[in-house]
């Protein structure tokens, strides 16, 4: 199959019969349709954008003939030069040095896993088994890699312009929270890195309600520390309600850091001696 970018030649990707890639059933189809209309993105050839979240445990075990690694080394590359692109014109005061360190946070495993959060590419892995026993929906390095892939993806079905509209709208902003300061915070991690070391013990998660059809769902979660309970946090679904839940817990410690420093290693500035 041919897919023709920008009039001057034609990429070939390998979806032809050599190939057994997962048959699109009418759930998986709603599930992209529903991810498009999400993301503000339209995809030609949708079976593209399916390839994009085959991860290599799914293509293992079922004997797919590729994964989504050649599309997120394509994406990964076709994202540095969006993002470099929209710093230099942004920052015309920054001299290369300043514009690489600001690129390497714009486009770092964290930043890029928690806008795949976002968009709920958690959803669409196509993982194996034992990938997905292991908590692999979950992984930063998987979420961030699939957002790569789908990049990837994108270029070869729309092109750099479509790219780069994307990358703007979905990633842009993380540009400004860098310059402020701010970085993508996964509140998960960082309550349960808190926990171990306050309490040698981890946050426990539990759904206390959920409401709404499919296409509209919420979720309330709560999570338990040491006894207390936080939240509940709300979401979509349940990874972004127990990072909400997660950020009300990690902020209630944050504010009553007053009342005993917390560990300095967690980057609070509680105005003691850290």
């Amino acid at each position: 199959m041919s897919l023709k970018r920008s009039g001057t030649h034609t990429t070939t990707l390998s979806l032809n019969n050599k190939h057994k890639f997962p048959d699109l059933d009418s759930g998986r189809k709603k599930l992209l349709t529903e991810f498009q209309k999400a993301a503000n993105i339209r995809f030609k050839n949708i079976r593209l954008l399916n390839y994009a979240f085959i991860h290599r445990s799914a293509s293992n075990e079922a004997g797919y003939g590729g994964n989504n690694e050649r599309l997120e080394f394509l994406g990964d590359a076709v994202l540095g030069a969006v993002a470099a692109t929209i710093l230099y014109d942004r920052f015309a005061d920054k001299t290369e040095g300043g514009l690489a360190k600001i690129k390497s946070v714009v486009v770092s495993e964290d930043v890029l896993s928690g806008v795949a959060r976002e968009l709920q590419l958690d959803r669409l892995l196509l993982l194996g088994r034992g990938e997905e026993l292991s908590g692999g929906r979950e992984k930063k390095t998987l979420l961030a890699d699939a957002l790569e892939a789908l990049i990837g993806a994108l270029y070869l079905d729309s092109g750099y312009k479509t790219v780069f509209s994307f990358v703007s709208r979905w990633i842009g902003p993380e540009i400004a929270r860098v310059m402020d300061g701010q970085r993508h915070q996964d509140y998960k991690s960082l309550l349960q890195e808190l926990t171990q070391q306050l309490y040698r013990t981890y946050p426990v998660y539990q759904m206390v309600k959920r409401s709404g059809p499919d296409h509209a769902r919420l979720f309330w979660i709560e999570v338990r520390v040491n006894g207390r309970v936080y939240g509940p946090g709300v979401g979509k679904n349940k990874k972004s309600a127990e990072q909400e839940a997660a950020r009300i817990a990690y902020q209630t410690f944050t504010a009553e850091a007053a009342d005993g420093p917390l560990p300095p290693s967690f980057g609070i500035d509680t105005g003691g001696n850290g």
